[in-house]
């Protein structure tokens, strides 16, 4: 496919605008501080499109309207617990991290459990984070391949390059400020999406309407108590723990608590970051039941047998005006470099601090020589994996299986530190070691009676159970031998 000029030329110029922006915050003097948490000096609204950013990415830009493409409004669930972690974050998790005196979101861990259970976060963060880089490249890459025609190695390496590049350079400041433009480039495409889709119905915006409508487009799904099947409350407590583990552990959310400039910015960023989500994801489905309601009354407009992850991407290169089609692909490129730019940076920040630096003196050049090899190194392996899922594709699905049972141990390790005052680093210990257990048996498809949304949720409160239970357990059993 051969884009018209004017949409090759924005994309080009979004492209070459981001990465001079992102390099324009090179500092010669600057120390790793600096290069960590912008000095904490950060504006809210900042911090905040940088957090809605750094869930966004190409993946979701994608996928979440191909989904409602295909069925209903069920997943938008998900998204409506956001509004509730974001409360409890802002309320608990960032005064909570704004004291600890640590860039690092698994130091409080080596306080309560010792330096295992810091080590055993940060190698799940960081095993999770090299998957993610390398599958957001090779995913961005796909449509852009159809769309640009370039070969997906080619976009792999080139769109890699350039985000490692800014990322090195700039440091968090770079990536935040970054994330935030991008932010509102995404947004500004999706809406400019929603508008033309609207108004391209042959018979106006309410035959958009009446033709969901009549196909159950908007439904949130079942109601019903049922736990083997995505219904409404399945989905609901899915997306209540997914994002208590993102705004509670996630080293990318508490990176960004720390740039903040003061604790009332921090709090305001996280929830407005949090809230900006909703109705932009709203967006996104919407999108997706539009394109069911335009290409069922025009079915020919559409080739059959297109998949529905291919629904969008075919109608941005067919369906949008000249100019907007170069702005819906600035936007999946925004989605997915913010993505990739959060995780190189957060990962860096935790190799430096949880194990280059700990307990050790080591000179601000020092950790700057480690924060910009470590960068620069994390980007290589991402690009390297994305080119690797080129030949073993299925490769993806068995890292997000990981990803699950790594970040399923990781809450609840964080909760039974956070509630958990008197439990012993050998209780922490066996309820992980149980967690992990259950996470992988359910995750590698042992379950058939309960929905795979809930191997976190059962998973992270066996970790709490086991570990509390046996602290109140043998706790007492000491305390009466003691008094005996």
């Amino acid at each position: 496919m051969k884009l018209p000029v004017i949409d090759l030329v924005v994309f080009l110029l979004f492209m070459l605008g981001t990465f001079l922006f992102g390099c324009s915050f090179f500092q010669k003097k600057r120390n790793s501080n600096d290069y960590m948490s912008a000095g904490g000096k950060l504006p809210a609204w900042v911090v905040g499109m940088s957090i809605f950013a750094t869930y966004v990415s190409s993946i979701s830009f994608l996928a979440l309207p191909g989904n409602a493409y295909k069925g209903n409004w069920n997943s938008f669930v998900f998204s409506l617990s956001i509004p509730i972690a974001s409360w409890i974050a802002a309320k608990y998790f960032v005064p909570f991290y704004r004291k600890i005196n640590s860039i690092s979101a698994y130091s409080f861990l080596e306080e309560r459990f010792g330096y295992w259970a810091r080590v055993y976060a940060s190698c799940c963060y960081l095993l999770t984070q090299v998957a993610r880089i390398g599958s957001v490249l090779y995913l961005m890459a796909l449509p852009l391949h159809n769309m640009l025609g370039m070969s997906v190695s080619s976009l792999v390496i080139l769109l890699g390059i350039c985000v490692v590049i800014y990322s090195v350079l700039g440091g968090i400041q770079a990536v935040i400020w970054t994330d935030a433009i991008q932010g509102i480039i995404l947004i500004v495409g999706a809406l400019a999406c929603v508008a033309v889709l609207l108004f391209s119905m042959p018979e106006g915006p309410s035959q958009l309407f009446q033709v969901a409508i009549a196909h159950d487009k908007f439904s949130l799904g079942s109601f019903s108590p049922d736990l083997s099947t995505a219904t409404f409350w399945v989905t609901l407590v899915y997306g209540l723990f997914i994002n208590l583990q993102n705004y509670g552990i996630d080293q990318n959310y508490v990176q960004r608590y720390k740039t903040a400039k003061d604790d009332k910015s921090a709090r305001s960023a996280a929830l407005f970051g949090g809230l900006l989500y909703v109705p932009v994801s709203l967006f996104f489905f919407f999108i997706g039941t539009a394109l069911f309601a335009y290409y069922y009354v025009s079915p020919s407009l559409l080739p059959a047998g297109t998949p529905n992850d291919d629904v969008f991407p075919y109608f941005i290169v067919h369906g949008l005006p000249v100019g907007i089609t170069g702005l819906l692909i600035a936007a999946i490129c925004a989605a997915g470099m913010s993505t990739v730019s959060t995780s190189i940076n957060s990962s860096a920040t935790i190799i430096l601090t949880d194990f280059y630096q700990h307990k050790r003196q080591r000179t601000d050049r020092q950790n700057m020589s480690v924060l910009y090899l470590t960068s620069f190194l994390l980007g290589v392996l991402g690009i390297g994996l994305g080119l690797a899922m080129m030949s073993v594709q299925s490769a993806l699905e068995a890292w997000w299986k990981l990803a699950g049972i790594f970040s399923g141990g990781m809450l609840g390790l964080f909760l039974l530190g956070y509630l958990g005052r008197n439990v012993k680093s050998v209780y922490a210990a066996i309820g992980v070691v149980c967690g992990v257990i259950l996470i992988s048996w359910m995750s590698l498809g042992h379950n058939v009676i309960f929905h795979n949304y809930l191997t976190i949720v059962f998973g992270t409160i066996l970790i709490f159970m086991v570990g509390f239970l046996l602290s109140i357990f043998f706790g007492k059993k000491k305390d009466k031998v003691l008094t005996d």
